[in-house]
């Protein structure tokens, strides 16, 4: 009984257009995040997507740039499981062939706090393709096969 009368008030509360940035089911964090955010210190990103639309994240002034891929991806999989049920995305596939631009810069290390590389209350991150060299400026060289090497041993 106390448990109904507890989603309620919850999901009364939750109606009310001044609390509309709290998620449906609000975990610990999320609250945390967003208390953090009206005391300054936590910060509001917006994040572009390649299609060009949007999605707003908040994120703790400490955070590092691995907290922020983390947090897109819990984001991104609650819109999805929302508007079209369960769909798995790849998060390998998407981190090895994008990442999170800057101000211009590509935002490369993981372990880079977010305030370090530039990035402050309001600003816009987006993604943007990505292609991991394989050494310092070369392409990895195409092995020959044994067959044309005793091919041209004969010759």
């Amino acid at each position: 009984m106390d448990r109904e009368k507890l989603k309620s008030v919850l999901s009364h509360l939750l109606a009310d257009p001044i609390l509309a940035d709290v998620p449906r089911n609000p975990t610990l964090s999320d609250v945390v995040t967003l208390v953090s955010l009206e005391k300054g210190s936590a910060m509001r990103l917006s994040i572009v997507k390649l299609d060009g639309s949007s999605l707003d994240v908040a994120v703790m002034n400490s955070a590092t740039l691995k907290d922020l891929k983390l947090l897109i991806k819990k984001k991104v999989n609650e819109m999805e499981q929302a508007s079209m049920g369960h769909r798995h995305i790849s998060w390998k596939h998407v981190w090895s062939n994008f990442c999170l631009s800057s101000n211009g810069e590509k935002l490369l290390d993981d372990d880079a706090l977010l305030q370090d590389v530039g990035i402050r209350n309001n600003s816009q991150v987006a993604f943007v393709p990505y292609v991991m060299k394989k050494g310092p400026g070369r392409h990895a060289k195409r092995k020959k096969h044994r067959l044309f090497r005793s091919l041209h041993k004969t010759s």
